[in-house]
């Protein structure tokens, strides 16, 4: 058996080392929520990581933020538990009012037509009809009161119902072996999880909030909501969903934020 060893960081002072990749961060990521995600993923451990590489200019700077985060999904998959639910909690501590979270402002929440909604199914299943609202309103419904939890460092409370995805995706005879299951949105967002948090008890096709229906500011018709991500991984009015063995990546993901994104 081939024992392997981490390189010894030799004659440099990590802590120097860190401090500085940390200010480099600050001065060349523009956006601030990656920002304070790439800072706080740089630690010691993460260091033994880039011994060798430069991070003195800005392609170099690039290199080292991709591998950490390659790095970071690769650990995040391999602890994440299909069984261990996120917490969950009584109906007094919902957080009134939910806040509007996205790319853009409240005053340009898109507005989907229920009544000629179809929800496109694609990819490794068996049947790719598409659904509509009422359809997807009969199967079996369930509801959670859990956190939802931002990048950027807030969170709150929140009720949502709908369908297991779990459920949703046996029914139409996804591969549940495949690796991705992708979504684009109404409001051209886009992104896309791994199987296993695909099938975890928790994660929901959203079709309401609090007991009502979904409304158009918390995703409308449906969003896909995941107590054991990060809010950005958490798509609002979905369009389409297509299971893959290909990476799609993401619109914060493309723009090099974490994948995997547990929370």
């Amino acid at each position: 058996m081939r024992i392997f060893k981490a390189p010894r960081m030799t004659a440099v002072d990590s802590e120097a080392v860190v401090k500085e990749a940390r200010q480099l961060i600050a001065k060349k990521v523009e956006h601030p929520a990656r920002r304070a995600f790439l800072q706080r993923s740089l630690t010691l451990g993460g260091l033994s990581l880039l011994t060798g590489c430069s991070i003195s200019d800005d392609s170099h700077v690039e290199a080292v933020l991709s591998k950490i985060s390659r790095f970071n999904d690769r650990v995040q998959g391999l602890i994440f538990s299909p069984t261990q639910l996120a917490e969950t909690y009584p109906a007094s501590m919902i957080t009134r009012p939910f806040p509007f979270n996205a790319y853009y402002g409240e005053d340009e929440v898109r507005e989907v037509d229920g009544e000629s909604y179809r929800l496109e199914v694609t990819g490794l299943v068996a049947d790719k009809r598409r659904w509509t609202l009422p359809e997807l309103r009969a199967m079996p419904q369930h509801e959670q009161i859990t956190r939802h939890i931002c990048v950027e460092g807030w969170s709150a409370i929140g009720r949502w119902g709908g369908v297991r995805f779990a459920d949703f995706l046996r029914h139409v005879g996804a591969d549940t072996t495949a690796r991705y299951v992708g979504f684009k949105c109404a409001d051209d967002y886009y992104t896309s999880i791994d199987m296993a948090t695909a099938l975890h008890p928790q994660t929901l096709l959203a079709l309401t909030y609090d007991g009502e229906v979904l409304p158009p500011k918390y995703g409308f018709p449906m969003k896909l909501r995941m107590p054991t991500k990060l809010g950005y991984k958490n798509p609002k009015h979905i369009q389409a969903l297509f299971v893959s063995n290909t990476y799609s990546g993401g619109y914060w993901e493309d723009q090099g934020y974490n994948w995997f994104g547990g929370s």
